[in-house]
């Protein structure tokens, strides 16, 4: 069983926690279009993409228990690296080191012991852009996550480049899991970027999409229908939906949506174990 899982944060984690449950073969593709915090500081810095999101992933995928992925988490609080991750610090030194950025995830990966391979959705530095629904324009993930309603989203460079290895990855997975995460930010961040929403186009792999638990400052107002429809007009096409029966209203949906209870009990974010049983029912 090979699948792959595209998105970012905390929502791109939960899936792969769910994933690996189930399948012999995961790969990550990741959103690196981050422009704050310790992401934003060593872009600047380096001329790096974003590295927060690939280590959150990574660490999604380690060894359980490894010491070293509790270290990668790890956030100074003093001096000047207050603020960073060890492991966005150690995936930096790894890019510099290798002249690889997508080398260099390899290379932490072996570090962890992952179960799976992580990759950047661009080989290089990509900058969102974002015209909201109100006719506001903004530039970068940060000013577009606290920007209001988003209606599209595009890239600069308008078509990034993105490694070989994205690509053979989604076409020869068996499944395809978009998702869940910030819509515009995290899930089209990827799923958008012109190479790999063709290489999801051509798969012959179940694509799902798993729907977020709630709406957020991007997607204001927003029924499961209308998160469709924005994969939609961004030209990303789905087999299916997956929503937890609790979560956001459905609204007139014209692909097939399967309700099963994914959350956990208290609703606050995806459970890795009620979301395995879920997407392992919906490999085609």
């Amino acid at each position: 069983m090979r699948v792959a899982a595209l998105g970012g944060g905390h929502g791109l984690a939960a899936s792969l926690g769910a994933v690996r449950r189930y399948a012999s073969d995961v790969t990550a593709v990741v959103s690196v279009a981050d422009d704050g915090g310790s992401s934003g500081r060593l872009r600047a810095a380096l001329g790096i993409p974003a590295p927060g999101d690939l280590r959150k992933s990574l660490v999604a995928l380690a060894e359980p228990g490894s010491v070293w992925a509790r270290t990668f988490e790890h956030r100074f609080d003093a001096g000047e690296l207050t603020g960073h991750a060890l492991g966005n610090l150690v995936l930096a030194a790894l890019a510099e080191t290798t002249g690889d950025f997508a080398a260099a995830v390899d290379h932490a990966a072996q570090l962890l012991g992952c179960d799976g391979r992580v990759l950047p959705a661009t080989s290089g530095p990509v900058v969102l852009e974002a015209e909201c629904s109100d006719g506001t324009r903004l530039r970068g993930q940060v000013a577009i996550v606290h920007g209001g309603p988003v209606a599209r989203i595009s890239f600069e460079p308008a078509d990034p480049p993105t490694p070989p290895a994205v690509l053979e990855a989604l076409a020869g997975a068996d499944q395809l899991v978009i998702g869940p995460g910030s819509l515009f930010t995290s899930v089209l961040a990827v799923s958008a970027v012109p190479a790999v929403r063709e290489a999801i186009a051509a798969a012959s792999a179940t694509r799902v999409y798993v729907c977020n638990l709630r709406t957020d400052p991007e997607t204001t107002g927003f029924e499961v229908a209308d998160h469709v429809s924005a994969l939609a007009r961004h030209g990303v096409a789905v087999d299916v939906v997956l929503c937890d029966p609790g979560s956001l209203p459905r609204g007139h949906l014209e692909v097939a949506c399967v309700e099963r209870p994914v959350a956990l009990d208290d609703g606050s974010a995806h459970d890795p174990v009620r979301l395995a049983d879920a997407l392992a029912g919906l490999v085609g």
